[in-house]
């Protein structure tokens, strides 16, 4: 039987260990991305197949060191930009395209970090054609909140190569105490369901989803199994905001892609679908 367009794409890269290895690094060497792994990356982008159809796209782009796009670090040479409309679930569904974005160009052997609080105006000159309108006030960070006009850029990425010597302290301290800690899945499940009574492609997909980066690594979200063991929910409790980020429904929708990719590599067939309730999304898998 030949494999399925999806299936093929989850053949051809280690994605399990571009999720353990994906870092969000803030320290770059100041020099370009070679052309072939552009290339490569922008080849795997435009032909990138999910359960689901969407409405984002992910912009290259070129940026100036000497300006600051970014506002904790100095920005390499490259970048990708994930635009897309501004309501819930289209801000959801861009963590989940930008995150097979970033895992594709990990597996690269590039280096990345989701960043909301760019500098909007920064990011309309070296990218003009994101404008949507001059008149409008600019937002502190990013492209503000809550449904504004026409598509935005959600958040951006820096691209490039690691450079580990020079990190400043409050990196180091970031990178050894907070980046990489992961609660357990037990931690996530609700309505009394424990690890135990998980099947071990759901519970192994549960493991991959936990290991998603968040907002100052709040890990929001939570996972819900029906009775059957068919029907799996990922959200974040209703009611709940981030003390900094304006759009936690982004991590949301990186940790379902994490998931979504554990049951493929599990081939596990289900169906994905995403809806807002509550004030958030909520991503169901349906096996």
């Amino acid at each position: 039987m030949a494999k399925s367009s999806v299936t093929e794409m989850i053949d051809k890269v280690d994605w399990e260990s571009a999720i353990n290895i994906r870092r969000s690094i803030r320290s770059y060497e100041m020099r370009d991305v070679d052309d072939e792994s552009i290339s490569i990356l922008k080849n795997f982008i435009s032909n990138m197949k999910l359960p689901f159809k969407h409405g984002v796209t992910i912009n290259f782009f070129k940026a100036d060191a000497n300006k600051r796009l970014y506002s904790s670090f100095v920005s390499p040479p490259n970048g990708m930009a994930f635009i897309a409309a501004t309501d819930i679930p289209s801000i959801s569904t861009a963590g989940f395209v930008g995150e097979m974005a970033i895992l594709y160009a990990t597996s690269l052997g590039l280096s990345t970090c989701w960043y909301g609080h760019y500098s909007l105006r920064e990011l309309e000159r070296i990218a003009p054609h994101l404008k949507v309108n001059n008149t409008l006030p600019k937002p502190k960070w990013g492209y503000g909140k809550g449904v504004v006009q026409s598509k935005r850029a959600i958040c951006i990425t820096p691209l490039g190569y690691w450079k580990k010597e020079g990190l400043r302290l409050t990196d180091r301290v970031t990178e050894s105490f907070m980046s990489y800690k992961r609660k357990p899945v037990s931690a996530f499940l609700k309505d009394g369901l424990s690890e135990d009574n998980l099947p071990p492609h759901i519970l192994y997909s549960f493991d991959l989803a936990r290991k998603a980066p968040s907002g100052a690594n709040s890990q929001h979200w939570r996972f819900n199994v029906s009775p059957d063991l068919k029907t799996i929910s990922i959200s974040m409790p209703v009611g709940y905001k981030h003390i900094k980020w304006e759009h936690p429904d982004v991590d949301i929708g990186i940790c379902a892609c994490h998931f979504w990719l554990g049951l493929m590599m599990k081939n596990i067939a289900c169906k994905v679908s995403l809806t807002e309730e509550h004030g958030r999304a909520v991503w169901l898998f349906e096996i």
